[in-house]
């Protein structure tokens, strides 16, 4: 009997521990003001007139972000009106990632972004994330924040293994007018601190063993689309297998969707690859189904889409009634 009460002041124990962590009338108040400065300056970042207005909303948005976060217990604030930045959340919660791209007039890319830790005085502990990628020669490589390969993070898979976390980062980067990629790499925290990137990503089971990386890319034609994510029901990483469909594999540009998936399964700490996920035979007779084209205009900086993701979203036509 005496066990309910000792459940019931536990329950309001945690309860009360949560409200502690929330931000204050006062905090509350100037976050949601600064919210709607931010949200105004990420339209412009996303859409404003030329290089210069967009550059000039990037260098208005990124102090004032910071000074928000300083507010006690920001991590609890949602920042859900800023639909042009992806805000990513592990399962335990543990940080959460901002990222955000600023599109040139020349049709190239450049990422910005920050790890903001979960403290449990609710001080700020910020990481910023800087964009090295057109300094990066090998993309194969292990850095930290201020080496970040940039892209926009658009799911994050927790792992634990060893008394070690380990969080799988998926990210689309739009690259240039020819290509674009889509990357997954290991985050991992070493004294406190983000290491990007790991020799995670194992191919020892495949027929020929390749050496393993530190991080995985696909790139692909700009008009195509391509699936990386991680799949719950199959407990796996899937993407895409690609071909050049000029025959030419050294122009990645050229690169699009045969219809035929691979993936990663995690093993051991690692994740380890599987050369082909789905063995079901096209029936004689019928061809491959043509993968749908990505309508530029649908593009989404914070959810890039797979081609899977277009033609569940294209409405199905209505069934014709037999004649009896």
């Amino acid at each position: 009997m005496a066990k309910k009460p000792l459940l019931s002041l536990l329950l309001v124990f945690i309860s009360l521990l949560a409200l502690a962590q929330q931000p204050d009338a006062a905090g509350l108040k100037q976050l949601m003001r600064n919210q709607d400065t931010l949200q105004v300056l990420s339209q412009d970042i996303f859409n404003g007139k030329g290089d210069d207005g967009r550059q000039r909303a990037t260098e208005a948005f990124i102090p004032l972000l910071v000074r928000t976060l300083k507010t006690k217990y920001s991590f609890r604030f949602p920042f859900d009106s800023l639909k042009t930045i992806s805000i990513q959340y592990p399962q335990d919660s543990t940080f959460r990632i901002f990222t955000w791209a600023l599109e040139r007039e020349n049709g190239f890319y450049r990422h910005f972004g920050a790890i903001q830790m979960n403290t449990p005085d609710g001080q700020l502990k910020l990481f910023p994330l800087f964009d090295a990628s057109d300094y990066i020669t090998n993309t194969d490589t292990i850095g930290d924040n201020k080496s970040w390969y940039g892209c926009l993070y658009y799911n994050i898979v927790h792992r634990h293994y060893f008394n070690k976390e380990y969080y799988t980062l998926f990210g689309w980067d739009a690259n240039n007018p020819r290509s674009q990629k889509k990357i997954v790499e290991m985050l991992t925290f070493k004294n406190g601190t983000p290491v990007l990137g790991g020799p995670f990503f194992s191919f020892a089971e495949d027929s020929t063993p390749k050496p393993t990386r530190n991080r995985f890319i696909i790139e692909y034609k700009k008009e195509s689309t391509a699936t990386l994510n991680y799949n719950k029901e199959l407990d796996m990483i899937v993407f895409d297998h690609l071909i050049s469909e000029t025959n030419e594999p050294m122009k990645k540009f050229t690169y699009v969707t045969d219809m035929d998936y691979e993936g990663f399964k995690w093993q051991a700490g690692k994740w380890m690859h599987v050369n082909k996920i789905f063995h079901d035979a096209i029936p004689l007779g019928k061809g491959a189904p043509t993968p749908q084209p990505l309508d530029q205009k649908k593009k989404s900086m914070t959810q890039p889409k797979s081609a899977e993701d277009f033609q569940q979203e294209t409405p199905k036509k209505p069934a014709q009634k037999k004649k009896q």
